[in-house]
């Protein structure tokens, strides 16, 4: 009996080591995920340098192609200005929603990599037509 209750310990003891590492690595590895105007309210819990994840609507007339890009995003609320240090991907465009993860460069958000977003209603163009159109 005493042998079981000291494998019964050592078991949870186990448990709660790899509960406790996992939420520990889950922690330090998150990336928090917002929007213009959460980003500019919650400026105070990101300061320079600290990564997290933007999501908004490139603003139209603002894209400007260079070593870096250059645009705007918003969310119809805030508007904050971007520099996208790599190559965007193939469908960038203005007026296409971004995720953009970087960070804070006084009130510019520097960006490493750019996503496009969509939603989970793909729809395949017609021949020969966009799937705007389709």
């Amino acid at each position: 009996m005493q042998h079981r209750r000291f494998v019964l310990l050592g078991i949870g003891g186990v448990i709660a080591l790899v509960v406790a590492m996992t939420l520990i690595g889950l922690g330090q590895n998150l990336t928090y995920y917002l929007y213009p105007t959460e980003a500019v309210d919650r400026r105070a819990e990101f300061p320079d340098g600290e990564r997290f994840r933007l999501a908004g609507m490139v603003v139209e007339g603002t894209v400007e192609r260079g070593e870096v890009y250059r645009f705007e995003v918003t969310d119809g609320g805030a508007t904050i200005p971007v520099i996208l240090r790599n190559s965007p991907p193939p469908l960038f465009a203005e007026g296409v929603p971004v995720l953009l993860d970087g960070s804070w460069s006084g009130d510019t958000f520097d960006a490493g990599e750019a996503l496009i977003r969509h939603d989970e209603n793909y729809r395949i163009p017609e021949r020969g037509g966009t799937a705007a159109e389709g």
